[in-house]
């Protein structure tokens, strides 16, 4: 029985980071925090820096956790990437915004859906 304890969320973004270290990322940030809002993960996938939302249920029921990104998180991220970026001198770095989903069954291991470029910035971050 896979124990997904008293926070789900937190235990989404650990599967979710070593879910990305064996697929070889380098993990650069994790909860980066900043007045416009939150970053889950942020990665180095060897061709861009990859700002990742990590989205967890216990079930997928009512719908695919991914779907909880709209609009108005899609400019959040963006926003909270470009403050990520400049404070950390990487303004000309290649970039993308992935989803993870991670449902956290009461059988086995995890399911991970990585889907990687799930949005296009609205305009240019940085």
């Amino acid at each position: 029985m896979w124990f997904f304890g008293r926070d789900p969320g937190k235990q989404g973004e650990r599967t979710a980071r070593r879910f990305l270290r064996q697929k070889g990322w380098r993990i650069l940030d994790t909860n980066y925090k900043c007045p416009m809002g939150e970053l889950d993960l942020v990665g180095d996938d060897g061709d861009a820096i990859v700002f990742v939302e990590v989205k967890t249920r216990t079930h997928d029921i009512d719908a695919d956790p991914e779907q909880n990104v709209d609009r108005a998180k899609r400019r959040q991220l963006e926003r909270v990437a470009a403050q990520w970026l400049a404070s950390n001198g990487r303004p000309d770095r290649a970039y993308r915004f992935d989803v993870i989903s991670v449902i956290l069954g009461a059988r086995g291991a995890p399911e991970i859906r990585h889907i990687e470029e799930a949005f296009v910035p609205t305009r240019f971050v940085g």
